[in-house]
C-alpha cells in the first residue's frame, strides 16, 4: 500500500516537472524588462503582504487577542 502510494506521488511529480519543462520550452519573444520588473514587484508585494499577515497573528496570539471572551 506504501509503496503504491509512493509510485503515484513520483508518478505526480515527474508529471508537474514535464509540465513545467514543456511550459518553459515554448518558443517566442523572451519577456521584456517590464515583465521582469512587474514580476519581481508583485512576488515582492506578496512576500510583504505575507509576512505583514504573519506578524499580525504573532501579536494577536501572543497579547491574548484569539482567546475566547470571559464573563464575570
Amino acid at each position: 500500500m506504501r509503496a503504491l502510494l509512493i509510485i503515484i506521488l513520483l508518478g505526480m511529480l515527474a508529471g508537474a516537472g514535464y509540465f513545467a519543462y514543456s511550459a518553459m520550452a515554448v518558443d517566442g519573444e523572451p519577456i521584456p524588462t517590464e515583465g521582469y520588473v512587474a514580476l519581481a514587484l508583485g512576488a515582492g508585494f506578496s512576500i510583504v503582504v505575507g509576512v505583514g499577515l504573519m506578524v499580525l497573528l504573532f501579536f494577536s496570539s501572543r497579547r491574548g487577542y484569539d482567546e475566547p471572551p470571559h464573563f464575570r
